[in-house]
């Protein structure tokens, strides 16, 4: 079986945990799509979604989904978005669609989190998979010198490299502001993204503490202590993990 094929599994289990009325997270991604699509397959009543992210925005608006802003709904019921890797007690790895501050702040907004994945996601110890660090664009190469330093200091040599759009992509997103970030990719808030190849992160929770510290770092995307539960995809269907 593919990883759509379990990606949507994972979504398509996720969508039957909504009940009409709720208020829901949408988060961003390739898993996160599927959920998004079969939330709105379900044409539930009263059900009002706050995305995470433009690209998602868009995908639910286009389904016919009611959307909301955390602004006028400040308390979520339950939040679905996806993940790059899963580790031991639900911890996570999440960015790689560069929305992780948006992600982060509906997350701990919600109720209840839920994380959906193909069963590769599903790791014995987090770092595989860089971990993506947002920070403001102004100073970012000082940044992350800093960056680099605390990254060191966890045995992580590896310096983290700022992430770079696709020419088409790049040039739509820096229409607005000249040329200075021409080729990098922004976030929804125009902040750069900067992916470090930890290969393995052995105290995540002194990590995040510490990138957090970090004048010019928004956040990062360590998600601790965050998700109630995992549905993952299987080949066989969908199996659901908790910490």
């Amino acid at each position: 079986m593919s990883a759509d094929f379990q990606k949507r599994s994972a979504g398509e289990a996720a969508a039957l945990r909504v009940e009409a009325g709720m208020v829901v997270g949408l988060g961003t991604g390739s898993t996160a799509a599927w959920f998004v699509k079969a939330l709105a397959a379900r044409n539930l009543t009263g059900l009002r979604c706050v995305p995470t992210s433009e690209a998602t925005a868009e995908l639910a608006r286009n389904l016919g989904l009611t959307l909301s802003t955390l602004e006028d709904t400040p308390r979520i019921d339950l939040t679905v978005d996806g993940a790059d890797e899963v580790g031991p007690g639900l911890a996570l790895i999440k960015g790689g669609g560069a929305a992780l501050l948006r992600e982060k702040l509906v997350w701990e907004a919600s109720a209840r989190c839920l994380v959906i994945a193909d069963a590769a996601k599903v790791v014995p110890l987090l770092g595989a998979f860089a971990l993506p660090i947002e920070v403001v664009a102004f100073g970012h190469k000082t940044t992350a010198n800093r960056i680099a330093d605390v990254l060191a200091d966890h045995d992580i040599a590896m310096p983290a490299r700022v992430r770079t759009a696709l020419p088409q992509a790049a040039s739509d997103r820096v229409a607005s502001i000249g040329d200075k970030y021409a080729g990098l990719v922004r976030t929804d808030g125009g902040n750069l993204i900067y992916d470090a190849k930890c290969a393995a992160i052995h105290d995540p929770v002194r990590l995040a503490d510490d990138l957090k510290l970090i004048t010019g770092v928004v956040e990062h995307g360590l998600f601790l202590d965050l998700a109630d539960e995992a549905i993952i995809g299987t080949d066989g269907g969908a199996t659901v993990l908790t910490p």
